[in-house]
């Protein structure tokens, strides 16, 4: 999968599926099942890292997920998500950091941002370093929204939201991730872009969509957003698995003869 291949879906109306992925054994299983694109978000510092938030990430924490599965990955695009403070410093620094993204394996980064972050995107596309746009409920910026909010609601909010994607567009962004943002607002941004809009929590006419791969599985619960819908229940799996093995071991069940060396 590669970039002119994402655009060419949004021209014939086929749709984008794309999820998070944090290591190489998710990726392999992820590339099996036929995904398109694999986002290596900076989410793993609430799903993987275990934190309130996305602002701890660091760019080595994000660079080493990176490398696992960019290393795995055979026929999906990979995307690194730049972390908070990569990019916010300086258009140089920014530049810098996408860099290191796509020597550590990456197709192509993701920034948070409308016209703030316009001269980082138009500076790393001049660069040849291809990227992916966020707006609408931005994580980085949970603080000033007061939480996890959809945005977009008021009139002046959702033109100004439009007003952004079009200038990420100009500024030569090949995509656009939109967040919790109310679905008619996304339908009419994705009308006005000619590049791909991918939702989560913006409804059904985005031209393609990505969930985090552990809310997907049903593996985090510990805050599950409207958006979300699982499609497995994999953590109570895992505690009927770890249950019977605790069990087994405890009354001498496990190991048995056909678990022993001779």
């Amino acid at each position: 999968m590669t970039i002119p291949d994402l655009q060419k879906r949004k021209a014939e109306g086929r749709k984008i599926v794309m999820v998070t992925a944090y290591d190489a054994l998710f990726t392999r299983i992820v590339e099996e099942a036929g995904l398109d694109v694999l986002l290596v978000g900076d989410s793993l510092g609430v799903v993987v890292q275990g934190k309130k938030d996305t602002l701890s990430v660091t760019m080595e924490d994000m660079l080493y997920h990176t490398k696992l599965v960019a290393g795995a990955a055979q026929h999906s695009l990979v995307i690194g998500d730049m972390p908070f403070l990569s990019y916010q410093v300086s258009v140089e620094e920014a530049v810098r950091n996408a860099g290191r993204f796509l020597q550590a394996g990456a197709a192509a980064v993701k920034l948070e941002g409308g016209a703030a972050v316009v001269d980082r995107v138009e500076a790393m596309t001049r660069f040849g370093i291809p990227v992916m746009g966020h707006l609408g409920m931005t994580p980085q910026s949970v603080h000033k929204y007061g939480g996890y909010k959809v945005q977009g609601k008021g009139a002046e909010q959702a033109e100004q939201l439009l007003a952004d994607a079009r200038a990420l567009e100009a500024a030569g962004a090949f995509a656009l991730v939109l967040e919790a943002v109310p679905a008619k607002l996304a339908k009419t941004i994705t009308q006005a872009l000619s590049i791909p809009t991918i939702g989560i929590g913006a409804g059904p006419d985005c031209d393609g969509q990505v969930l985090v791969l552990y809310d997907l599985l049903g593996l985090f619960d510990q805050f599950v957003p409207k958006f979300v819908k699982p499609y497995a229940h994999l953590k109570a799996d895992a505690l009927q698995a770890l249950r019977r093995y605790r069990e087994e071991v405890e009354q001498g069940k496990f190991p048995t003869d056909s678990e022993s060396y001779h």
